[in-house]
């Protein structure tokens, strides 16, 4: 990156003035280490789940063997109805799942740090912000630093205003206009809705901010102590429209800039 400087905008969008750009954003944007930490922390939240050791199998079905004319698929006694065997009507699965298998993924603790870093870095690009399909056009500046008044509002439509200011509202409205309904079994299992990712506004403390931006769609507010590769890049892709506040800007490069 050739910019050695970003502006700090009010929420008024007005430029309060100027800071220097930490040395974490100039970190090479690495999209295959940011996707191997993305799911190994994606891993973490999977639930184990095997099958019932007995399921499929309790039933008389047998195979009457050969020289009948017919196939020797276990057959339930009494009748001709095909049973237990794999691919057949209230049969075993083939290979079910094992409550045993590892599905927790890790990897070094230095390369999670620099998909971090690398994702922080993905942040102060334009073209890769844009790549992942946030809404662009009014955004005045990468990276995109607000002062700490934000932290400090208390209701949604101030929260709204500001970030109508500051070129972002477009991008949230995107993701109000991108609800719908989920196609396939997901619609009963608790997943009935799905809509894109919106902005993350990245934050030193919460003095009201996060209860007041929490029925904004799409939009998730973080302290920045708690950033990780996976609230930087959803989905594994990098480029997430980020926000951050002055004290934010300036603290980051201290907490994840060292390697």
């Amino acid at each position: 990156m050739g910019k050695r400087s970003a502006k700090i905008f009010g929420i008024n969008g007005e430029v309060k003035g100027k800071a220097r750009i930490p040395q974490i954003f100039k970190t090479p944007v690495r999209p295959d280490v940011i996707k191997r930490a993305v799911i190994a922390l994606q891993s973490h939240r999977f639930q184990p789940q095997g099958r019932a050791p007995h399921a499929g199998k309790r039933t008389t079905a047998e195979s009457r063997g050969v020289g009948l004319g017919i196939s020797r698929i276990p057959r339930i006694k009494g009748g001709a109805r095909a049973a237990l065997a794999p691919s057949t009507v209230g049969g075993r699965r083939t290979h079910p799942p094992k409550s045993e298998k590892k599905i927790e993924k890790k990897i070094p603790k230095k390369e999670m740090r620099l998909a971090l870093r690398s994702a922080v870095a993905a942040t102060a690009s334009r073209e890769i912000v844009a790549s992942r399909g946030h809404i662009v056009y009014d955004v005045p500046d990468f990276p995109l630093v607000v002062t700490d008044e934000l932290q400090q509002l208390k209701k949604t439509r101030d929260v709204r205003d500001a970030l109508i200011r500051l070129g972002v509202w477009s991008d949230v409205y995107r993701v109000k206009e991108s609800k719908n309904i989920r196609a396939g079994r997901g619609k009963t299992r608790g997943r009935r809705k799905k809509q894109a990712v919106g902005p993350l506004i990245v934050i030193t403390e919460n003095e009201g901010v996060v209860e007041a931006a929490r029925n904004l769609p799409g939009v998730d507010i973080t302290v920045v102590n708690s950033l990780n590769a996976e609230l930087l890049a959803p989905g594994t892709h990098s480029g997430r429209l980020t926000l951050w506040t002055n004290s934010a800007f300036e603290t980051v490069d201290g907490m994840f800039g060292d390697n």
